[in-house]
């Protein structure tokens, strides 16, 4: 009788996809995977995650695997209310939706987040979500009976409980990463003091406790096995690093929609100019934060203006000198976070007769977005989370002329490790840490994919990206907004 392959599932609950890795419990490689895709929209129906869950599972899982757990990673800060029957109010708000910029202006207003929860309001952040409910629309708040983040959402129909991990809560704005304690006073200033002190919010569980069993409907739905253990899960970037197994010498930068630098700390940050999110991880330690809006799809969106593919389009660009023969992109085409420019547009500075070659456009969109990242990175530095080192992840991580990019521009070695799907291996880890019974932390390191591609900074290469120039630009842009 040949004895099934024991897995563990992880789930990657991302703004345009949902990816689902089966990971075999006795070494942590990656087996299977499955996909679905989203709308990719900045508003989107939390049902639709679901349905995307099933499909992704089922391709996924095979007749041959005996599935272990499952645990969901997912996009951070996204609003999802819920009625007394569970079912979503209305769509929910995503990461990139900044309708609630003036919402954040008023909240920091009124008391010092960055101080309270670690973090100074940006619109990304969903309490300001809740504040832009209440303000604009009474009624539907008035339905609410419960609030959480898209992966609780998932958690919630998986188990049939409301429960989150610390990563995902410290990207709430009503979750404290220092005294781990739900800010009920911070939701009123939110949405009034009678709706903060009915609501129910997710509780906020540790790295090694389980969100609790799969339920026989979800069994159903899914083809799993009714009672198996559900993890906590994890915000995407804390999935990734699970998924790494990073260390203290590490900055993480995510190349996906969005642009992400982070690195591992000791303790607890906070930052008032608001440009690092003070976030917790998912062992138990702290994840401090700096997060673009705009990153690999300003490339895709320039490849798709001349009708290039993005593979194509990062070929032909990383066949060109950083700094595109002077042409310089701030890439704000969806407002931006960091810096925080909600209302901000993209825009390009020393444009000449002779750049007008679709080349060169793409490598100032590949130089923009590096650039935007090496600003995070300083934001980073100013606070003292200082690395050696740049590991990538996310979907532009595998391509050559992003992984030489970063490096330019941040002045640091880059390394890509394997693994996969980093996100969805990483909530796979947490689950596999669960099952068997080992800190989550400790199988992380024991797990670490090795280096499978790896960037050296050139000589003199950094200037090209003009880093002091775009912080003067970045400066008018403010004081033009406020």
């Amino acid at each position: 009788m040949i004895r099934s392959q024991e897995i563990v599932l992880g789930v990657d609950s991302s703004t345009q996809s949902t990816k689902v890795v089966a990971v075999d419990l006795d070494t942590g490689a990656v087996v299977s995977e499955g996909r679905a895709t989203h709308t990719g929209a900045d508003t989107q129906d939390p049902t639709d995650w679901w349905s995307a869950l099933e499909t992704a599972v089922r391709v996924a899982v095979t007749d041959d695997m005996t599935v272990r757990g499952i645990a969901v990673a997912g996009q951070q800060h996204g609003f999802v209310t819920l009625d007394v029957e569970g079912s979503p109010v209305r769509p929910a708000p995503l990461w990139n939706n900044v309708s609630s910029a003036p919402d954040a202006e008023r909240l920091n207003e009124q008391a010092d987040f960055a101080a309270a929860v670690g973090s100074r309001l940006v619109a990304s952040f969903t309490i300001t979500k809740l504040a832009h409910l209440a303000r604009t629309s009474p009624e539907e708040l008035a339905r609410v009976h419960a609030i959480c983040l898209p992966h609780d959402y998932l958690n919630y129909r998986l188990t049939g409980t409301l429960a989150t991990d610390r990563s995902e809560a410290s990207g709430s704005g009503w979750w404290s990463p220092a005294t781990e304690e739900i800010r009920r006073d911070l939701l009123a200033l939110a949405a009034g003091e009678p709706f903060a002190d009915r609501v129910q919010v997710p509780t906020v569980l540790g790295p090694n406790e389980i969100a609790g069993v799969l339920t026989e409907a979800a069994a159903a739905a899914l083809g799993l096995p009714a009672g198996i253990p559900v993890g906590p899960g994890a915000g995407d970037n804390a999935g990734a690093a699970l998924s790494i197994g990073a260390t203290q010498a590490e900055l993480l930068i995510s190349l996906g929609t969005s642009g992400v630098a982070t690195a591992f700390s000791d303790a607890p940050t906070n930052d008032p100019t608001g440009e690092v999110a003070g976030f917790a991880d998912a062992t138990g330690a702290y994840l401090p934060l700096a997060c673009m809006l705009n990153c690999t799809r300003v490339v895709g969106s320039i490849a798709e203006m001349f009708g290039r593919s993005v593979v194509e389009a990062l070929d032909r660009a990383g066949q060109i000198e950083p700094g595109a023969d002077g042409l310089l992109l701030l890439p704000y085409l969806s407002g931006e976070r960091t810096p925080n420019l909600p209302y901000a547009t993209g825009l390009v500075s020393g444009l000449r007769g002779g750049h007008l070659h679709p080349d060169l456009w793409l490598r100032a969109a590949v130089d923009g977005v590096a650039a935007g990242l090496a600003y995070c990175q300083e934001a980073l530095e100013r606070l003292g989370v200082c690395k050696e080192i740049v590991t990538l992840v996310g979907g532009g991580s595998q391509h050559p002329t992003w992984q030489q990019a970063i490096a330019d521009a941040t002045g640091l070695p880059v390394q890509v490790r394997g693994g996969g799907e980093h996100v969805a291996r990483g909530a796979g880890v947490q689950i596999a840490a669960i099952v068997r019974n080992e800190p989550v932390a400790q199988l992380a390191k024991a797990w670490r994919p090795e280096v499978i591609a790896a960037a050296t900074p050139r000589q003199n290469a950094r200037d090209a990206f003009r880093l002091a120039e775009r912080r003067e630009l970045i400066e008018a842009m403010k004081f033009e907004s406020s």
